[in-house]
Formats: C-alpha cells, sequence, structure tokens
C-alpha cells in the first residue's frame, strides 16, 4: 500500500515526497529509488526520519498492531500537520481512541484510508439516498470477505451512506474454525450482524468467501426503491424505484476505490481547517460497530452503544481459548488465497 500512496501523493501538485522509512534498509531504499527519494533521505528509524526532515504529511503504511505507537509517534513530532494511517485504525479499542486523543491534544490531522468513501460510485451513492431516489432508508445490506479488514470498508461506507449518524446497538455471532489472520490480526471465517441507528435505520453484513448473502457490495432500501454498489454484471451502481419497470444502471467511469481522492481528501483539510470526510472520528464509528459485533458474540446478547470496551473481544476470546481456530492451511495449496 506504501506505494499507492506515493502514486497518489505523486499526482498532486500540491505535494512532494521527499522521505520515507522502513525497518528493512533494502526496502526502503528500492522505496525511494521507485519513488524518486533522495538516498540521504531514506531511514530505518521513522523517528529519525521526523526529526531530519520534518515533514508536513506521514502516511503510516504498517501492520495493524503497529499503528498506534507510530501515529502517537508521529503526532508528538516538531512540524508534522497531519498523519494518514492505513485501515483499520488499531488491534484495539483503546489503542484507536488514543491514537484520537493525542491527536486532537496536539492538533494533528488524523485520517484513515477508507477510500472507497470518497471515491466517485460512494459518493454518487450518498448522493441519491440524500436526494430521496428511493424514498426513506429503511434498510442497508453490506456483503464482504470478514468484517475487521476487509468489512472496515463497507461499515465505513455505510455509515457515509447514512450521513454518518449515530448507532444504538448491535448484535452479531459468527465462526471461527480456521485461523485467519490479515496483516497481525484475527479474522473470522463467516459473520452475520445487525446494527441498528438509533434513527430506527437497520443495517446487516455478511461475511465469508463463498455464497453470499446479496449479490452486491452495498444495497440500501428504502420506501419508494433500492439501489446496489458494485452489482454482478458490468454498471458501477444500479438504482430501482418501486414504480420501474428495470434497473437504472449507471456507471461514473471512475474507480470503486479511488486514493487520490484520499489524498486530496487530506489536503482539502489541511487547507480548509475541515474535518476530512476520512476522518478519525467517522473511521471510530466503524471501528465500534465491528467490535461492538465481536462484543456481542463474546457476551451473547445485543450490545448498546456507547461501547466501552478496551480490547479487541475477537482477539481476546482466541487468547483466552473460548476460541481456538485450527491453524490455516498452506497457503502454497492450490486453493489457498492470494
Amino acid at each position: 500500500m506504501a506505494y499507492h500512496h506515493a502514486a497518489a501523493y505523486d499526482e498532486d501538485d500540491r505535494c512532494s515526497l521527499v522521505a520515507c522509512a522502513d525497518i528493512v534498509e533494502e526496502n526502503a531504499s528500492a522505496f525511494a529509488d521507485r519513488n524518486g527519494i533522495d538516498p540521504s533521505n531514506v531511514f530505518t528509524d521513522y523517528a529519525e526520519m521526523l526529526q531530519e526532515v520534518e515533514p508536513d504529511i506521514v502516511s503510516v503504511c504498517t501492520p495493524v498492531p503497529t499503528h498506534a505507537d507510530i501515529v502517537i509517534d508521529c503526532a508528538n513530532a516538531d512540524g508534522l500537520r497531519a498523519i494518514h494511517c492505513e485501515k483499520p485504525m488499531a488491534d484495539t479499542m483503546a489503542a484507536s481512541r488514543r491514537m484520537i486523543d493525542v491527536c486532537d491534544e496536539r492538533g494533528v490531522q488524523l485520517t484513515f484510508n477508507h477510500q472507497r468513501r470518497v471515491a466517485t460510485p460512494s459518493r454518487r451513492v450518498a448522493e441519491l439516498v440524500r436526494e430521496g431516489a428511493i424514498g426513506d432508508v429503511t434498510r442497508v445490506e453490506l456483503a464482504t470477505k470478514n468484517l475487521f479488514d476487509a468489512g472496515t470498508h463497507l461499515v465505513d461506507l455505510c455509515n457515509s451512506i447514512l450521513d454518518d449518524r449515530p448507532v444504538a446497538w448491535v448484535m452479531g455471532q459468527i465462526d471461527y474454525r480456521e485461523e485467519n489472520v490479515r496483516y497481525g490480526v484475527h479474522n473470522e471465517n463467516q459473520a452475520l450482524a445487525r446494527w441498528q441507528y438509533e434513527d430506527g435505520t437497520d443495517a446487516i453484513i455478511a461475511t465469508g468467501d463463498e455464497n453470499p448473502l446479496i449479490a452486491c457490495d452495498v444495497r440500501v432500501t428504502g420506501t419508494e426503491g433500492e439501489l446496489e454498489l458494485n452489482p454482478d454484471g458490468d454498471a458501477q451502481l444500479r438504482v430501482k424505484t418501486a414504480d420501474a419497470a428495470a434497473w437504472d444502471e449507471i456507471d461514473t467511469g471512475e474507480p470503486l476505490a479511488d486514493i487520490l481522492e484520499a489524498v486530496d481528501d487530506i489536503i482539502r483539510g489541511l487547507e480548509t481547517d475541515e474535518e476530512p470526510q476520512l476522518g478519525g472520528q467517522r473511521a471510530l464509528q466503524t471501528m465500534e460497530i465491528i467490535l461492538g459485533c465481536y462484543e456481542s458474540v463474546r457476551r451473547r446478547e445485543r450490545v448498546d452503544f456507547p461501547l466501552s470496551i478496551e480490547d479487541n473481544p475477537l482477539v481476546s476470546m482466541v487468547e483466552s481459548g473460548e476460541l481456538s481456530p485450527e491453524p490455516a492451511r498452506d497457503e502454497a495449496a492450490p486453493d489457498a488465497e492470494d
């Protein structure tokens, strides 16, 4: 992902790449060579990079359990104005909150790379909902591989479509029989969860690699029709009103995930001093919903918000032995995930 971040900054005339850090010097040097960074600004210690170069913006593209410490160290560095961190936020609820608190105290803009939120197709969905194209929204359905890693994009999209309205409660169940560790954190094999926003709007997510619940990423149902994002077929999205005989298919010509727009969101936030669409508080609500689903599994009951936990319930259940997934299959096997 670091290369994708670099390419997006390079495309923006308001930015220039000045330094990089990687604990493996060979990797840092290769990255610098690919992106035109002066060899004198290649580091194996990011703290040294922050001190020597004093960049305005830092992207954090490291395994999830390292996010909080790196973000907080960056926020405490002199001169830094913004941090853009890969998703998911962190490996626990407490770490996620701590990142936001420190950045707020230091006056550093913190964003997370939920790039699908700012991509044109997703923004078009949100616009259609706001315009009342399908009436009042009653339910949003989501389908993806897992809750924590892939699901963070779709849960954030759901929040975005619904104007980030507050959540009242969440309830979920999972299956975790085969170990699935992605970027340093456990992910369930299958999940089914429901949450409700304070205005009564429902959301449902189903995860797993086989037999998806819906034939699209996101389905929004309203009192006067429905809308689907990334449905099976060629269109990026489609809309069907209650009195229509067929779907109205829409293709914006823009990608479903757009890191160029993410970088624009970062810069626009710095220029206007307004909260970016990818801002930390929005990412925190996404994290609360996901970890709230896992907490519902642990408690075996509905979890009312605000969420008071500090840990990651799925990780805690594995560590305590309450969940005992079998070792993952050999990645070299023909049916292994890439």
